[in-house]
């Protein structure tokens, strides 16, 4: 089935989608995906009459190979939303294959949830995971460093690739130090890891993710607390990297012991380390051509948030990239 997925001399082509069970989320609700692919793409015009869909335009190469992703994917078992349907047009203009991409199986989640990569950015970071054993996940907020990293190593234990999870963060941010914080110490460091429990609950619910707690398949705790370890099968996550110092970084990076695998976290815009460097920053140069190790450079192209959350990356990268006026003396 399906069009040539370059530009095409004839201003119509004609797709038959095998199935009636596909033409309906194809559609949407009201035609709504049709008219959603007209506006991306203006100029062009659809038309559907059965199982056939006829594209008229200047567009029809991009339309046509638009329409043979869309129904790959639903043929891989995606479901189609106007989010899942603006990322796919992104990827098509990209010249990428969304269908690879969003029919990609991380993991079966609760409540009968599956959880794929929604960008062709975060499918580059799933499988450099798969692929190595450090692997750096850099981007801004909403591009699902944490939530994709906790996937893939609740993934590895359920096929015993790893015997626990370790998930840490720095317990220093946003110029908070844990000592000026009331209450014992989980009272103390669940403000800072609270987000990693969230993303734990979200793959296999609350009271699966207390099971695993109680019986030390998944241990939670401040970065301070991976000093003098040496960490043997055990999928490890350090979330928020940004905010450790380079030694902070250098101990955690020679915790890795035999049959482990990690992941470390981080936003390079967002360093809240107050009087110091960055543990994430030059570190991509220290590191590179080390075997089995992977930097992956997630954008707004990524984020899967709210579309307020991609304008609002959007405006900081602008701000910061536009010259500043000079002070007057």
């Amino acid at each position: 089935m399906g069009a040539p997925g370059g530009p095409v001399a004839s201003t119509q082509v004609k797709i038959n989608v095998p199935g009636n069970h596909l033409m309906t989320p194809l559609l949407g609700a009201h035609d709504e995906n049709l008219r959603l692919i007209e506006a991306a793409f203006p100029g062009t015009r659809m038309v559907v009459r059965g199982n056939e869909v006829a594209i008229e335009g200047d567009q029809v190469g991009d339309v046509a190979r638009l329409v043979d992703e869309l129904v790959a994917m639903l043929q891989g078992g995606a479901a189609l939303d106007p989010a899942t349907l603006g990322r796919t047009i992104e990827m098509v203009r990209a010249d990428e294959s969304p269908s690879e991409v969003l029919t990609s199986e991380v993991l079966r989640a609760g409540r009968g949830r599956t959880v794929r990569p929604k960008t062709a950015g975060q499918k580059r970071y799933v499988d450099a995971i798969r692929d190595n054993i450090v692997t750096f996940g850099l981007g801004p907020a909403g591009t699902g460093k944490s939530w994709l990293a906790v996937a893939m190593a609740v993934q590895a234990l359920q096929a015993k690739d790893v015997d626990r999870i370790l998930l840490t963060r720095p317990a220093v941010e946003a110029g908070e130090r844990l000592g000026f914080l009331p209450g014992d110490l989980m009272a103390k460091v669940d403000p800072y890891l609270r987000p990693l429990y969230d993303a734990l609950h979200d793959m296999v619910g609350p009271e699966g993710s207390q099971r695993l707690l109680e019986r030390g398949a998944v241990e939670v705790a401040p970065l301070a607390f991976m000093r003098g370890r040496t960490l043997n099968a055990s999928f490890i996550i350090l979330d928020e990297a940004q905010n450790t110092t380079p030694e902070q970084m250098k101990m955690f990076l020679t915790r890795i012991g035999f049959g482990s695998r990690a992941v470390v976290t981080g936003d390079t815009t967002q360093v809240d380390v107050p009087g110091t460097r960055s543990g994430l920053a030059g570190l991509e140069g220290t590191l590179s051509g080390i075997d089995g190790l992977s930097f992956v450079h997630l954008d707004r192209r990524d984020v899967v948030r709210h579309r307020i959350v991609s304008d609002i990356v959007d405006a900081y990268d602008r701000a910061e990239a536009a010259p500043r006026p000079e002070r007057r003396r």
